[in-house]
């Protein structure tokens, strides 16, 4: 499939951060654990599938670092466009959280060598672009497409080779991963006259249209859409109805909807995680949208975001889409599931209209935070 990636240009960050080695010294001075961790993951990872993979690994780690500066400059906290929720937090939490507990649950047999890699790789880049104009090709939102160009840049830069077919498999990173990040974008509207804010399409209203010049709010599409996982892998079976008989299509079937399920898993962490990322959604929303979270203006947006939002994600819009995914996150969510319904109850008994009216945004979330830290978990 062609996700019409080529009008995406590198940008200041891509253009300041172009070296490797310059990302690896970066990382050295100013995260000094990322690498520690690579090198220890990374021993663990030859250890099963053998040293026949240390090429691969290398580059692997090498575009793991590039885009993670870029993560953290661009948008995150070594930059001055943060991003509370599409940042190198976010990244470091699949990296790190969701990616490593699949590991320690299913172990190494859990996947090929290949797939943890690439879901590696995804983790740091499937956000890379926060701020493209609101436009979609095939149901691929322009965040994703944009990210998808960038990502293809960090192999070549990490020497991943897009003609090599031999062990490394170095094409296959280009062609899977592309396909792995487009599935990860969520159903996204244009902004609504009556509101001024942002709402939602469905991702086949949106196929092939361009919604006017206005920027996805990306944190309000990430809690009030759908992964359009689902939707791509249909598209892909169409387009390789015997992928079950080719080993590089059967990896990368299965990795559409696995790293989907990783992107959204926080409804299966620990509630406070679950509870952190709501928070870290709704502020970057505010940010996205201009508004000032100490102000009473915006309160009844806030409180809508952490009560009608989040049940609608969790219990309408969320569902596992992998066999993986449902396994090692699904009893996390049914165990969230009267906590997150006790925890909205509790802020509507807190908040009526008569106060939510005198009550700041950053007062809701302060409440939001307490009354979760009670309930626990």
């Amino acid at each position: 499939m062609n996700f019409h990636i080529a009008q995406f240009a590198p940008d200041a960050c891509e253009l300041t951060h172009a070296s490797v080695a310059a990302a690896h010294a970066l990382l050295r001075e100013r995260r000094a654990d990322l690498p520690a961790i690579m090198a220890t993951v990374g021993a663990s990872f030859l250890k099963h599938f053998g040293d026949d993979y240390a090429p691969l690994l290398t580059k692997t780690q090498d575009a793991l670092g590039l885009s993670f500066v870029r993560m953290a400059t661009r948008h995150g906290s070594w930059g001055d466009d943060l991003h509370h929720y599409h940042s190198e937090a976010h990244a470091l939490e699949l990296l790190n959280g969701r990616l490593a507990r699949t590991r320690l649950q299913l172990g190494w047999k859990g996947l090929d060598a290949q797939e943890w890699l690439l879901l590696a790789l995804f983790s740091t880049c499937h956000d890379l672009r926060q701020r493209e104009a609101h436009a979609f090709e095939n149901g691929v939102g322009a965040n994703e497409r944009a990210s998808i160009a960038e990502a293809h840049r960090i192999l070549r830069a990490a020497g991943f080779d897009p003609n090599a077919g031999n062990l490394a498999g170095d094409a296959e990173f280009y062609d899977t991963l592309a396909w792995m990040i487009a599935g990860s974008t969520f159903d996204a509207r244009p902004e609504s006259p009556e509101h001024g804010r942002t709402h939602q399409l469905s991702s086949d209203a949106a196929v092939g249209t361009t919604i006017g010049t206005a920027q996805v709010n990306s944190a309000d599409a990430a809690n009030s859409g759908g992964s359009l996982s689902s939707k791509l892998f249909r598209e892909f079976v169409c387009l390789y109805p015997h992928y079950q008989t080719d080993p590089v299509l059967r990896r990368r079937a299965r990795l559409i909807l696995l790293c989907a399920d990783l992107d959204t898993a926080n409804v299966g962490e620990p509630f406070l995680a679950l509870v952190d990322s709501a928070v870290r959604l709704v502020r970057e929303r505010e940010m996205r949208c201009d508004r000032n979270l100490n102000s009473v203006a915006f309160s009844a947006a806030v409180f809508e975001f952490l009560t009608e939002g989040q049940e609608r994600y969790f219990f309408k819009l969320h569902r596992f889409v992998s066999d993986i995914g449902r396994d090692v996150f699904g009893l996390g969510k049914t165990m969230n599931s009267p906590k997150l319904k006790r925890l909205t109850d509790q802020l509507r008994v807190r908040f009526p209209a008569e106060i939510l009216k005198v009550s700041t945004g950053e007062q809701v979330i302060q409440e939001f935070i307490r009354t979760a830290t009670e309930i626990g978990g």
